[in-house]
C-alpha cells in the first residue's frame, strides 16, 4: 500500500501528470519501443540458442546434405590471401567501418562514411576433412575487434589500435573512428549453415533439368545453333534436326556428369534460404555462444518487463 501511494504521489508521478503532451508521449513511445524491442530480441536470441543446442555437430566427410553444424579450425585456401582492409593483418574473414565525428551546435554523433565486409572463401578443417566456407550473409562472431582513432579518413600504417582516443576529442572537425573485426587462420571455428557436396562418386544429378537448361543456353545463340544443326541450310531447325539437338545436349550432359563423378568431392557451407535457420560463423566455442545468446535473451526479457511495467504505470497515472 505504501509503495502504491508513493508511486502515485512521488516526483515521477507529478511529472507524468504535469508534463506537456509532446514530452509525455515522446517518453511513452520510447518505452513502448523498448518493450516491443525487448520481446522481439529476447525471442530472437532464444531461438538461436535452441537451434544451436538442438543441432548435432557433424564430421565433414560424413555430414548429411542440408542444415548442419560443424566445428574445427579456420584456414586459408591454398594460394589465397585475405587481409583486413584497415590493418592489413592476415585473416580468414573481416569487416570494417570508418566513422566521422560530426558536431552541430549541442548535437554530436558518429556518422559511418565507409564500410565493408569480406566475402572471400576460406576453409573449415576438422579431423575428417575440410569444407569451403562461403561467408556471404553469415552472422559472424569474430576473434578480434580493433577500434582506434585518427585524424585522416583512412588510418595511417602502424597507427595505434589500443582503442584509446589519444586526444582526438580535443581537436575540431575531422576526427575519425576505425573499427575492424577479424577471424584469423588457425582460430577455432564453429559454423552452422547449409551443407552441400559438389562432385564425387555419390553426386546425384537431375539429368532432365540439366539438359533443359543447356538447351535454353544454346537457344540464346541462335546463329551458332543454326550453324551447328541446320543441315539442309533452310534457315530453320526442323523436327529431325531438333531431335539431333536434344541428343547432342543429352550426350554433353552425360559426359559432364561422368566427369564430375570422378573428381574429388568439394564440401561447402553457405547461407540458407530459410530465415528460421540462420547461417552462423563463430570463433567462440559452441558452449560460449550458447551462454552469450542466453545472456542476451535474459537481459532483453528483463528490459521487456521493466519497460512494459513503467509504460503501463505512466498511462495509469496520466489517465
Amino acid at each position: 500500500m505504501f509503495f502504491l501511494q508513493a508511486s502515485l504521489s512521488g516526483p515521477a508521478a507529478q511529472w507524468v501528470r504535469q508534463a506537456p503532451d509532446d514530452d509525455f508521449w515522446t517518453f511513452a513511445i520510447i518505452l513502448l519501443l523498448l518493450t516491443v524491442g525487448g520481446f522481439i530480441g529476447a525471442f530472437y536470441f532464444f531461438l538461436r540458442k535452441r537451434i544451436i543446442e538442438d543441432t548435432p555437430t557433424s564430421r565433414i566427410t560424413s555430414a548429411a546434405q542440408g542444415y548442419v553444424e560443424l566445428s574445427g579450425t579456420g584456414k586459408l585456401i591454398e594460394g589465397s590471401l585475405i587481409s583486413g582492409t584497415l590493418t592489413g593483418i592476415s585473416c580468414t574473414w573481416y569487416s570494417y567501418s570508418i566513422e566521422e565525428y560530426r558536431k552541430s551546435g549541442k548535437n554530436s554523433h558518429w556518422l559511418t562514411i565507409e564500410q565493408g565486409i569480406s566475402d572471400d572463401l576460406f576453409l573449415l578443417i576438422d579431423e575428417s576433412g575440410e569444407a569451403v566456407i562461403d561467408p556471404d550473409k553469415a552472422n559472424v562472431t569474430p576473434t578480434k575487434t580493433d577500434v582506434w582513432y585518427g585524424h585522416s579518413r583512412h588510418p595511417e600504417p602502424g597507427g595505434n589500435r589500443s582503442g584509446k582516443n589519444n586526444g582526438v576529442f580535443s581537436t575540431g572537425m575531422g576526427r575519425y573512428r576505425y573499427t575492424e573485426k577479424r577471424m584469423h587462420p588457425d582460430d577455432p571455428l564453429y559454423a552452422i549453415g547449409l551443407f552441400d557436396t559438389l562432385g564425387g562418386a555419390g553426386t546425384e544429378f537431375n539429368t532432365n533439368n540439366d539438359v533443359a537448361q543447356l538447351l535454353r543456353d544454346w537457344k540464346k545463340n541462335s546463329q551458332q545453333l543454326m550453324a551447328r544443326f541446320d543441315e539442309n541450310k533452310d534457315g530453320q531447325i526442323g523436327m529431325e534436326e531438333w531431335q539431333k539437338v536434344r541428343e547432342a545436349a543429352l550426350k554433353q550432359i552425360q559426359n559432364q556428369h561422368a566427369e564430375q563423378k570422378t573428381t574429388a568431392p568439394v564440401h561447402m557451407l553457405s547461407k540458407t534460404c530459410d530465415s528460421r535457420r540462420p547461417f552462423l560463423l563463430s570463433a567462440l566455442p559452441q558452449s560460449d555462444l550458447i551462454k552469450r545468446y542466453s545472456m542476451y535473451s535474459s537481459a532483453l526479457i528483463v528490459m521487456f518487463f521493466v519497460a512494459g511495467i513503467i509504460t503501463t504505470w505512466m498511462l495509469g497515472v496520466r489517465f
